[in-house]
């Protein structure tokens, strides 16, 4: 009488295609990275591994922000103060002769975690356009703070004497070591970043972003797990900084302006909201379309502009939504 149902084939391969969507779309995106080198090598290898670093660098601070913006609706418009943070940490260390790399990493993550849970305990007790001007303002203050510390350059910024040492030795001096170094902190950055989303911490925050009021009356805090997101996409954006200022070998306010955590809002929503991988793509497609519209007009946002609306408003996942996959 209790038989046990054996599924048919056709129902096994129904979440096949989102597993594709989910799992093979990251992979793919990896594994371009990976073997990137090896095509380089055919011409013009310091170009194309330059500007992959920064597409990678990139990425992890727009990932940093899809954390906030894309799962918690935090728009902020002061993220890129903590890409000036990272960056700044490493200068300032390196000024005064500290210029281990393990040091200079946990100063950055330090700070920007420090300077994230401050302003962020401040600005979550605001919403809509409120949090945003008050984000805005904390990043213009550090700004000009940055541009008033002649010391460490000030508005001229300031140039590295080398890389951060490893062990001792200059191991990140070569190219292909550095971009090596930063495609393992771009891996660990998703893999992280994935597991938070996927855990009981990601549900509450994606739950807090569509009814915080409904998330308070079941017993949860959604301002503590709002709070942690931030200070964890800060930490993650100061990481980017820190491996910014390596890859350059030179800080500068203008690492921390409104228009680049502007650009890192326009990154995020190119490669569609709430999807680790598509911030991956994001920064890929902005950095990219820079790099080629540039080279034909000095005005080339007046082309991206037009770009950009046409896909928010007929691919509202992005790109990674016209690929067909919006799973992160």
């Amino acid at each position: 009488m209790n038989e046990i149902a054996t599924p048919s084939p056709a129902a096994l391969d129904v979440p096949r295609a989102p597993a594709l969507r989910r799992y093979g779309v990251p992979v793919l995106v990896f594994a371009a990275f990976a073997l990137a080198p090896i095509a380089a090598a055919q011409g013009a290898e310091g170009y194309i591994l330059s500007l992959l670093t920064r597409v990678m660098i990139f990425a992890i601070a727009a990932m940093s922000l899809d954390l906030i913006l894309g799962y918690g609706a935090l728009v902020s418009f002061g993220h890129a103060a903590f890409l000036g943070i990272g960056a700044y940490a490493v200068g300032i260390l390196a000024s005064h002769g500290i210029e281990s790399a393990l040091v200079q990493l946990l100063a950055a993550l330090g700070a920007s975690a420090l300077f994230a849970l401050v302003t962020g305990a401040i600005s979550m007790r605001t919403k809509g356009v409120y949090f945003i001007m008050i984000t805005l303002a904390f990043g213009q203050m550090l700004y000009f703070l940055a541009t008033s510390l002649s010391a460490y350059g000030g508005d001229d910024g300031l140039t590295l004497p080398s890389r951060s040492l490893l062990f001792g030795a200059n191991l990140l001096k070569g190219d292909h070591a550095f971009y090596y170094a930063v495609l393992g902190c771009l891996l660990g950055c998703y893999l992280l970043c994935r597991s938070v989303v996927a855990s009981r911490f990601g549900r509450v925050l994606r739950g807090a972003k569509e009814n915080a009021v409904r998330m308070q009356a079941i017993g949860f805090a959604p301002y503590r797990f709002q709070l942690g997101a931030y200070v964890l996409a800060g930490t993650l954006c100061g990481l980017a900084g820190f491996l910014l200022a390596n890859q350059t070998e030179f800080v500068s306010p203008a690492y921390m302006t409104w228009q680049r955590s502007g650009e890192l809002i326009v990154v995020v929503v190119l490669g569609g909201l709430a999807s680790l991988h598509g911030a991956i793509i994001g920064a890929a497609a902005f950095l990219l379309l820079e790099e080629v519209l540039s080279g034909y007009t000095e005005h080339w946002k007046m082309i991206f502009g037009p770009l950009l609306v046409l896909v928010v408003l007929y691919a509202r996942g992005g790109i990674l939504g016209m690929m067909g996959g919006r799973h992160g």
